[in-house]
């Protein structure tokens, strides 16, 4: 009866203290990554896995589930237990980055996947991205450390294993997107611009040459950037289709069920959503899409204007640039404005380990948004 009494007010509390605009927008987020596997992606899986036609849905269901529980979790911790659990993890999930050259799973040329015994395939980079924003942020944010710039060179220290662990996979669209999380923060944390911009110069300076000097390991990157710029090269099927896709939906889009991308592409499901959603139900909803995503920022943006903690401040705007940055480049990406990356649309595209990501970033917002009481 006890016990009983202590899991219903520790759920009180959590109900009581939660930000429940924040957790609304991010449920309907979810739910609207589960309709579009549901009702547009999921005939993928009838048509070229043999195999039955929910099954995108199921294992999206699942994958819903699962985070579910880790954004319980996640946002039901105390501040410094957060700090203390994310700190760990980092430095486990960092291990598992590690491995990946040499134990990964190589699929289209590209070792990105762990698969260890008990657990499905997954991408450590995705599980680590939420434990480097608490970690580039705590190192920004160190009040015994009265040295600024100091703080950046730590900060850096902490991002050059993970870039060149991913680069060696290689993953440039996760580098850079690791790079730009990093640099905003190191932007709002007060960086004298020439500062930051020869930072700037100079990681991207770095990675033309890494790239330049390794063309056996990088080619696939100028094969990306010719056909981005010159569209008569030929190889650029997938943003041509995924453009022609959302053209053909228009306003108001095709119908339920009646695009064609999905069974045309690759990685519709996951690379390509948002043509596909444009194609089968028109821009309009992509426009309420991203009125959703702005919705869901405004809302975090509202807690940073009153939030005196500095640490705290960091993590969330660090969270709302890697959900932003993502969302823009995978946009960007289906609409030709970027080269072909294969970045998911966070809490909308498929994908077990985008998922997780993304829902223990929801967890870690939604334990910075919420009313403290304690500290």
């Amino acid at each position: 009866m006890l016990k009983n009494n202590l899991i219903y007010k520790s759920y009180y509390d959590w109900w009581k203290n939660i930000n429940k605009t924040v957790l609304f927008s991010i449920i309907i987020l979810f739910g609207l990554g589960l309709f579009f596997s549901l009702v547009s992606t999921s005939l993928i899986a009838s048509d070229k896995l043999n195999t039955n036609s929910y099954y995108f849905f199921v294992k999206h269901l699942v994958f819903i589930t699962i985070g579910s529980v880790f954004i319980i979790y996640f946002s039901s911790l105390n501040k410094d237990n957060l700090i203390k659990v994310s700190k760990i993890l980092f430095v486990v999930f960092l291990l598992l980055l590690i491995l990946v050259p040499f134990f990964g799973i190589e699929v289209k040329g590209s070792k990105r996947w762990l698969d260890l015994p008990f657990l499905p395939r997954f991408q450590p980079i995705e599980l680590l991205k939420p434990f480097l924003i608490v970690m580039l942020a705590s190192s920004l944010s160190y009040e015994n450390n009265k040295n600024i710039y100091l703080k950046y060179f730590l900060s850096f220290l902490i991002i050059v294993p993970v870039i060149f662990f991913l680069i060696t996979q290689p993953d440039i669209g996760q580098s850079l997107l690791t790079f730009l999380t990093w640099l905003s923060l190191i932007f709002v944390s007060g960086i004298n611009l020439i500062i930051f911009f020869m930072f700037f110069a100079l990681i991207i300076f770095s990675l033309i040459a890494i790239i330049y000097f390794f063309p056996n390991k990088f080619g696939y990157i100028f094969v990306r950037l010719k056909s981005f710029f010159d569209p008569d090269s030929g190889n650029n099927y997938q943003s041509e289709k995924a453009l022609e896709a959302i053209v053909n939906g228009g306003f108001f889009g095709k119908g339920i069920g009646e695009g064609t991308l999905k069974n045309r592409v690759p990685e519709a499901h996951t690379d390509y959503i948002v043509s596909v959603i444009s194609e089968e139900f028109g821009v309009i909803f992509i426009i309420f899409l991203m009125i959703v995503f702005l919705f869901l920022v405004y809302q975090i943006f509202k807690n940073l204007y009153f939030e005196k903690n500095n640490q705290i401040k960091l993590i969330l705007i660090g969270s709302i640039s890697i959900i932003l940055l993502q969302t823009l480049i995978h946009i960007g990406v289906n609409i030709r404005l970027f080269p072909t990356t294969g970045m998911t649309l966070p809490y909308i595209s498929y994908g077990g380990s985008s998922i997780i990501s993304t829902s223990i970033l929801s967890g870690i917002i939604l334990n910075l948004t919420k009313r403290r009481i304690n500290y």
